[in-house]
């Protein structure tokens, strides 16, 4: 087994590393003056079971460029399989063609790392599901769910819980949720958006009772918080006493810090999926770490065990 990490996460990388009792294999990586980026391993990774890990933080462009010139780099020094972690999977909102030309990169990021010589790919939350038919090989599909609900569970009293999904496209995600949390009432937020502007939605009404209860508002990431801001100032018009958001991938993007600064959020809760600078915590941010998920699937891929079997049969 060989683990690699592209220069968008290191820390992560170490994380892993630590879970998995193994190095990382060292790598020479440096950009031209016009942006190139070279890459050569240090160590021989002949018929070796290749790692290669890299969360497409910003800018995004240049971390996937990054990887799939790693994954080439493997495959040309004879690596035995090359798996592909992606933390964080670059362009899987664009997933499908909302309007005549229009691209699908979400299949086009697939396909690169196909043509690269990548023979599995190693995902976190998936914006949607169907990504995993992009790809013409094995995708383990890891879920955060269990991290954050087993996290929310013991700091809320059950009883007074409601599940929220942002839109009713994640209502089977919340029916997860619920399960997992004994079953807690579920609620909705209606919402549209224009499919011409970007990181924008509008919030309408709350469907479900709330009144008196601690909703927690959970979706797959947190990009400008336009739209889960508004969803907590929803709930608490509704009369919701209190309010977490749980999400699995912090882009946090332009505005996103500010506004979630400024919400009557009492705490929202991340993973590490993506790296998160220093002056973007705050005092109700709380982040728990992926790298024990990351390295139990990776040390199942390798053993040819079952990934299936970390999520009680959801995969």
């Amino acid at each position: 087994m060989r683990l690699f990490s592209g220069r968008a996460y290191p820390e992560l990388a170490d994380e892993v590393a630590a879970e998995l009792g193994i190095p990382i294999t060292p790598t020479s990586a440096y950009d031209f003056a016009n942006g190139e980026i070279f890459i050569r391993f240090e160590e021989s990774v002949r018929g070796s079971d290749a790692f290669v890990l890299q969360s497409h933080s910003a800018p995004v462009n240049k971390q996937i460029m990054e990887q799939l010139i790693m994954v080439d780099a493997l495959k040309r020094a004879s690596a035995k399989r090359i798996t592909v972690v992606l933390p964080f999977y670059g362009y899987a909102r664009q997933d499908k063609k909302h309007r005549g030309r229009e691209p699908i990169s979400a299949r086009l990021m697939a396909d690169l790392f196909k043509t690269a010589g990548a023979d599995r790919l190693m995902c976190v939350d998936l914006h949607t599901s169907q990504i995993q038919g992009f790809f013409d090989g094995p995708v383990d599909h890891l879920f955060a769910l269990p991290l954050l609900t087993n996290y929310v569970g013991s700091k809320v009293d059950r009883k007074n819980l409601v599940i929220v999904s942002p839109d009713s496209g994640r209502v089977r995600v919340a029916e997860r949720w619920s399960e997992l949390l004994g079953g807690c009432s579920i609620a909705f937020i209606h919402k549209t958006r224009d499919p011409r502007v970007p990181n924008e939605a509008t919030v309408g009404k709350v469907v479900g009772d709330v009144e008196g209860m601690t909703c927690v508002v959970i979706d797959d990431m947190i990009d400008t918080a336009g739209t889960v801001t508004k969803a907590v100032d929803a709930l608490i018009e509704a009369g919701a006493k209190d309010v977490i958001i749980a999400a699995t991938h912090a882009v946090f993007s332009g505005p996103a810090i500010d506004r979630l600064k400024k919400s009557r959020v009492s705490e929202v809760v991340v993973t590490n999926t993506l790296p998160i600078s220093e002056e973007n915590k705050f005092d109700n941010l709380t982040v728990l770490s992926i790298a024990p998920l990351l390295g139990r699937a990776i040390k199942e891929v390798f053993e040819d065990g079952s990934v299936t079997s970390l999520f009680d049969g959801h995969s």
